[in-house]
């Protein structure tokens, strides 16, 4: 026994389940710990009793028996899994896996065709066998139960229908679907629109795990908010593959915005909007406008996001730099340094601190910008920060690159660092929980509408991929390098977000009432990412070549397979609105209290009676009449009246004739010769 304990020491042998005494059948551990609390009620109808439970041995997990006959009767209710009589199926295994545990199996009661058939638009019955469910906060074995889209019960020995599609995990992790809260499928520029719209842009996202996104609405500059988010609306509703939600960025401010944004989070289920720091004379906000926008958002319980530049320095910067002729895409980046990215988002949080309200940093792309968020959170602001795929998978020394095509392939703002360590960084700060959620920035621009800006980089329309990488870069760069767990990956790709957003525990969890976005997710998977092979429009990959480890085996939106063996199974105009309501509790919860903590109070104190210094009167300033060489085309007022009292006058009667006149009058030495003239009257 000793020798088997030291053995279980090595690190690579330590056992990752527990077994019942006697079996080797794998069974639920749990692991706790992680930023958030369970989620109540979260793990009904569960039949696990670990006091029954010893340490086993790492193995294959073995079936429970079962009767066949009772799975063939559709009304007829079993109680495991292992019913189902495989009448056809498809197993999916990893690359040089195959001495380890197998990859996943589905099995079909009428066959394959149920999957790839009218079938599967309705909501499946689905059970998966054998998984161990992945939590943020927790990791356990267990079966689930899917139907009509939601998760129905999670445990063992479960009861189920008969009939039912069946999942063999062998031991896979079941994870919550991502959730992608940064995309742009719908981004205007110059007129064009990315060649990735919703359905090519869900598509995306559901084979590489993300069950669902949260798209950014961009009213052009002066238009209605409403009418922006109608049309957005619209064109996710007949197009997206998975569930959808919106941001809504604001572009100008004034008090009618305020009328639509009222109508947006009261109506519309919209709480977060996007306020721009950069872009002048197009989008971006004044310090002063930041501060009344802030305050009046706050009032309404959304959550304030905020795109972080400096945009007056930015456009000084780009002037400066199209001067000494450089206008390729090495100028974005040189026009915009990390200093102004980090500067924004100090000002940012100051103004959210005076106001007391959450901010949101969306496309953290700088060691900088992600220090001055940490910073500000260890000092109690509520902040958070959102890096992307890209500034998570690469670098911004690609602006260099001799091919213009692959330089400007890798243009969005802010920019991407040209520090090769950027990306190492930002995946630390991830895992220790500086910064919280993750987004891919989608917008996706072909290298043709790239070239607008050929011939000068501010032209070039902004935007890279990242929908379909974001997970399995992640757990490469976190998981596989060992700077986070697999709870931690869970909450930077899911949880957090729908904490964050008001969409927990609907999303971002596995548990029973939640809704049936699950992922099969196989840790040892390669991948190598091509632009040959991904489900993108785009003709390029700014993730061309990268060999990752981790990639969904299976993807299941709303109950039904939509992914699995490399294969999409989607229906066009099949995803959800999916509003959310205001104030989550996540955030405002903090709010209200500090609300109460940090209110401000004037002094008490008696009225003071002393004396008080006299302010002497201000002098009325003349503005002197302008000379005829200055303002040579402006008509002159008339001449004003010398002021000097006098009684000699030439020009007829004066309203100050009535005044009494000197009695005399000397002129010494006139033109002429002395005088005795003593009066002129």
């Amino acid at each position: 026994m000793m020798a088997e304990r030291r053995y279980w020491n090595k690190e690579d042998d330590t056992p990752v389940y527990l077994a019942r005494p006697g079996t080797t059948a794998q069974t639920p551990r749990v692991k706790y710990g992680g930023m958030f609390s369970a989620v109540e009620g979260a793990y009904e109808n569960k039949t696990i009793d670990f006091d029954a439970y010893s340490v086993g041995r790492k193995g294959s997990r073995t079936p429970r028996s079962s009767s066949k006959n009772d799975m063939l009767d559709g009304e007829n209710f079993s109680e495991t899994a292992s019913d189902v009589s495989e009448v056809s199926g498809s197993a999916i295994s990893s690359p040089g896996d195959h001495d380890k545990t197998p990859g996943i199996e589905i099995k079909y009661v009428g066959g394959k065709e149920l999957l790839q058939g009218q079938n599967n638009e309705k909501s499946d019955r689905l059970l998966i066998k054998g998984g161990r469910i992945v939590n943020e906060d927790q990791s356990f074995y267990a079966d689930l139960y899917l139907e009509d889209g939601i998760i129905k019960q999670i445990g063992e020995n479960l009861v189920v229908p008969g009939g039912v599609k069946t999942i063999e995990a062998h031991g896979r992790m079941v994870i919550p679907g991502g959730i992608d809260v940064n995309t742009y499928l719908l981004k205007p520029h110059l007129g064009i629109s990315t060649v990735d719209d919703f359905y090519q842009g869900t598509k995306a996202a559901l084979a590489g795990g993300t069950t669902m996104i949260i798209d950014h609405v961009v009213p052009e500059p002066g238009s209605s908010l409403l009418a922006a988010f109608e049309k957005w609306h619209e064109a996710a509703d007949t197009n997206s593959c998975c569930d959808y939600s919106l941001h809504v960025d604001i572009t100008n401010w004034n008090d009618g915005v305020k009328g639509e944004l009222e109508i947006l989070v009261q109506d519309k289920g919209i709480n977060s909007f996007q306020l721009y720091m950069a872009y002048r004379d197009q989008y971006q906000m004044s310090d002063s406008q930041l501060y009344e926008a802030f305050s009046f958002l706050k009032s309404l319980g959304a959550v304030i996001q905020v795109h972080a530049e400096n945009g007056d320095l930015i456009a000084q910067e780009q002037k400066r730099i199209l001067e000494m002729g450089i206008t390729g895409p090495e100028g974005h980046a040189l026009s915009r340094p990390e200093e102004l990215e980090a500067e924004a988002v100090f000002r940012a949080i100051t103004i959210a601190n005076r106001i007391n309200c959450p901010v949101y940093i969306t496309k953290v792309m700088s060691k900088s910008a992600a220090d001055v968020i940490a910073q500000a959170r260890k000092k109690g602001s509520l902040t958070f920060g959102e890096p992307i795929t890209a500034s998570l998978g690469t670098d911004g020394s690609h602006y260099w690159s001799k091919n213009w095509a692959k330089a400007a392939a890798f243009v969005t703002s802010p920019p991407l660092s040209p520090d090769p360590t950027t990306p190492d960084y930002l995946i630390s700060l991830l895992a220790c929980g500086d910064m919280q959620v993750t987004g891919s920035g989608h917008c996706a621009y072909s290298t043709a509408q790239k070239a607008i800006g050929k011939d000068n980089f501010t032209q070039i329309p902004e935007g890279v991929n990242g929908v379909e990488e974001r997970m399995t870069i992640i757990w490469e760069k976190g998981v596989s390098s060992g700077k986070m767990d697999e709870n931690q990956f869970v909450s930077v790709t899911s949880s957090n977000a729908a904490k964050i957003f008001n969409l927990y525990p609907r999303k971002g969890r596995i548990a029973v009432g939640s809704d049936a976005d699950i992922i099969i997710w196989d840790p040892d998977k390669m991948k190598t990412v091509s632009a040959k092979s991904h489900k993108s429009a785009l003709e390029y990959n700014i993730f061309e070549g990268m060999e990752c480890h981790g990639a969904p085996l299976a993807v299941i939106s709303q109950g039904r397979i939509v992914f699995e063996d490399g294969n999409l199974h989607v229906t066009k105009g099949n995803g959800r609105f999916i509003p959310r309501k205001p104030f989550p509790e996540h955030i405002y919860q903090r709010i209200k209290i500090r609300n109460k903590v940090t209110s401000l109070n004037g002094v008490s104190r008696g009225m003071y009676d002393g004396p008080v210094h006299d302010i002497p009167a201000t002098p009325k300033y003349a503005t002197p009449a302008p000379s005829a060489k200055s303002s040579p085309s402006k008509t002159h007022p008339p001449p004003i009246r010398n002021l000097h009292q006098s009684n000699f006058s030439l020009s007829g009667a004066h309203k100050d004739d009535v005044n009494p006149r000197r009695t005399g009058h000397r002129i010494v030495a006139p033109p002429g010769g002395r005088s005795n003239i003593t009066s002129l009257g």
